[in-house]
């Protein structure tokens, strides 16, 4: 069994999630402030650590013509930046519409202001969801990072 972190990464706000390959299941965990970035990382690894996760998924956000708009860099970059901080086993995950599939779970369960606090975690799950039921990490590109460097430019596999 591998147990999962999934990350749906936010200019504000990041998702988190945990499941296994065992069970195939994902569970919403919590949502933490996107900024500082350093933070963001370190309360990652910190709840990798306490859930005993060697492994993390990092919801990517491709164009639906499956190219990478500013959005889809930006959560690469901090893949990048996690896997290098961490040297954890860090994949990607097209994350397409998760943020709307977490909606329609929510709807007419919460209020408009517990569904926005809530919500991000509930994307996190449907992002590792998703991953491990269509395969995880034999279907997933792996991110490469690199210690941060001063132009805070790192290189992955993925296109």
């Amino acid at each position: 069994m591998t147990r999962w972190l999934g990350i749906d990464h936010g200019t504000r706000r990041i998702g988190v999630a945990v499941g296994d390959t065992s069970g195939g299941i994902a569970t919403p965990l919590t949502v933490l402030p996107a900024e500082p970035v350093q933070d963001a990382i370190g309360r990652i690894v910190s709840l990798c650590e306490e859930y005993e996760a060697r492994c993390v998924v990092v919801g990517w956000p491709l164009n639906m013509d499956d190219s990478e708009g500013p959005q889809g860099r930006t959560a690469r970059g901090m893949a990048e930046r996690l896997a290098g901080a961490s040297g954890l086993d860090v994949r990607l995950w097209d994350e397409r519409l998760s943020t709307f599939e977490a909606d329609m779970m929510m709807a007419g369960k919460l209020t408009r202001k517990k569904k926005r606090r809530r919500q991000d975690a509930v994307a996190a799950a449907v992002i590792l969801q998703d991953f491990l039921s269509r395969g995880g990490p034999d279907a997933a590109p792996v991110v490469h990072g690199e210690p941060e460097k001063d132009d805070g430019q790192a290189k992955s596999e993925a296109p």
